[in-house]
């Protein structure tokens, strides 16, 4: 399965039954709480990369793209969009990028 994969299925189950779908139910609640179990989720990676549990740490950076693409999805943003951006950066250095952000 790909990001673009995952995100279309996001798309679809965004309007199911918030009963019977776990994205549904997320996006329901609105960006704000999409936002902040984004954030969990990417605490418990943190936890894990700390930890240097590999196979906890592959568990929950699944649950950090998933959660950050129903995040994403909760505003209207479409994954094309992040892809574009990160294309746009490609031909830089990190450190030129990061500088040319904080010089705005």
């Amino acid at each position: 399965m790909t990001l673009d994969d995952l995100f279309k299925t996001i798309e679809a189950r965004a309007n199911a039954d918030p009963d019977s779908s776990w994205t549904a139910k997320l996006l329901a609640k609105g960006p704000e709480k999409c936002a902040e179990k984004f954030g969990e989720e990417a605490i418990e990676a943190i936890i894990e990369a700390i930890k240097n549990d590999r196979p906890k740490l592959v568990s929950e950076a699944a649950d950090v793209l998933f959660h950050l693409l129903v995040m994403l999805k909760s505003r209207d943003i479409r994954l094309d969009e992040v892809m574009a951006e990160l294309a746009r950066r490609q031909d830089q250095s990190g450190i030129a990028e990061k500088n040319a952000r904080h010089a705005d």
